[in-house]
């Protein structure tokens, strides 16, 4: 990347404004009635659109069971041989389901993929009242809720396990990608389940054995994780794909037909990597900017990334990207090499701000006896240009 020569540096606050060699991507225009569309190897959001307006959310609230249900596991809490049985409100749901009765005990790695690959209402209720407080599926859509502020998901209400239609329960987009990060980084033993396109139980469900995900078969590096439908709902799925080593999480809800929904996310996928790219803006030891040093003995300090910044930024269109330098200064002496001095305040259009930390170049120590009476001297001198008005002044600023 390119900078442009810095434009001012100074008290109390510095700002830097750079020019940086950017690009900008056309914003990808979706018909879903909410949509967030994450980079999760840089953190950047490429796509918000009602991003933390809470909705119904279908079954796409079942990856919060299902990630309580892995907690339980990596706790000990809970085993994939256990066996639990199936209760008469369990086995009542409709929908889909793997069919199961109040005669059976079933695996939990079943019940897991069965939720995963075939979506299960029943299977999801079992899980849920196993993990339950108070042993009932309401008191665990209570825990629920905790558990997701928690971890953050402020839009988040839980009314039951399963997403089935239910007044006040609604999770937010932002929400279902924050839960679909957290299954994929913490539970890496448990996520290859999420890209199982067929799960035959016992032979017993023959109309449902297939993943509902479109994406699975489509060798775009799409890999989990869920879909959700609801007459309220509409049409939506929450998905993650890895291209080259990079992985997008997205979520959207509110489309109009199964078909749509295949064509739109599929589209998000190809522009999420087509239109984006990773650069390094910023490379460790090279001097973005020089700051000014009070009492030292130099006069300034170079200002360098401890390490190699890359961000994900637009790859189509020309243009600059505004950058600035920021600090409260001057500085003042002693200095350490290393030590955190400023920011570089990233701004590209249509995509979050970029902090890249800056730190100093070289060791600045407190300046001699000459450099202290050459300040004071400076001091002294500019008051006396000032005059008396000027200092009235500033003494009476408040």
């Amino acid at each position: 990347m390119i900078f442009a020569p810095l434009s001012r540096l100074g008290a109390p606050l510095a700002a830097a404004t750079l020019a940086l060699s950017a690009l900008q991507a056309q914003a990808f225009d979706t018909s879903a009635r909410a949509a967030y569309v994450l980079d999760q190897t840089t953190g950047t959001v490429l796509l918000d659109k009602n991003a933390n307006l809470a909705l119904p959310p279908a079954s796409m609230s079942k990856l919060m069971t299902l990630y309580i249900t892995f907690e339980a596991i990596r706790d000990g809490r809970l085993s994939l041989n256990e066996k639990l049985p199936v209760s008469a409100h369990a086995m009542s749901f409709g929908g889909s389901t793997m069919f199961l009765d109040t005669t059976d005990r079933v695996r939990v790695e079943d019940l897991i993929r069965g939720v995963i690959v075939l979506s299960g209402n029943d299977a999801c209720v079992v899980l849920a009242e196993a993990l339950s407080p108070d042993g009932t599926e309401p008191g665990f859509a209570r825990f629920m809720t905790q558990r997701a502020r928690q971890l953050g998901m402020t839009d988040s209400q839980f009314v039951n396990a399963t997403g089935w239609p239910a007044p006040g329960h609604k999770m937010s987009m932002r929400d279902l990608v924050t839960i679909a990060d957290l299954l994929i980084t913490e539970f890496p033993e448990f996520y290859p389940m999420f890209s199982e396109t067929i799960f035959e139980f016992d032979g017993r469900a023959p109309q449902n054995t297939r993943n509902r995900n479109p994406l699975l078969r489509l060798g775009i590096g799409a890999d989990g994780l869920k879909t959700g439908h609801t007459q309220e709902a509409g049409y939506g799925l929450v998905g993650s794909a890895v291209q080259d080593g990079r992985r997008i999480i997205f979520a959207v809800t509110g489309i109009d037909s199964q078909a749509r929904r295949a064509e739109e996310t599929e589209a998000i996928v190809n522009w999420s990597f087509r239109h984006f790219s990773e650069k390094t803006i910023a490379e460790a030891g090279e001097v973005i900017a020089q700051a000014d040093v009070w009492m030292g003995a130099e006069p300034r300090v170079g200002l360098v990334p401890a390490e190699d910044k890359q961000v994900l930024l637009p790859v189509l269109a020309g243009g600059e990207l505004p950058a600035e330098v920021v600090y409260s200064g001057p500085l003042s002496a002693p200095i350490a090499k290393g030590e955190a001095l400023a920011e570089l305040v990233i701004t590209p259009e249509d995509l979050p701000e970029i902090r890249v930390p800056l730190v100093a170049d070289r060791d600045v120590a407190n300046g001699g006896f000459l450099t202290r009476m050459s300040t004071v001297a400076q001091i002294l001198f500019a008051r006396l240009v000032e005059g008396p008005d000027a200092a009235d002044d500033t003494a009476g600023a408040s």
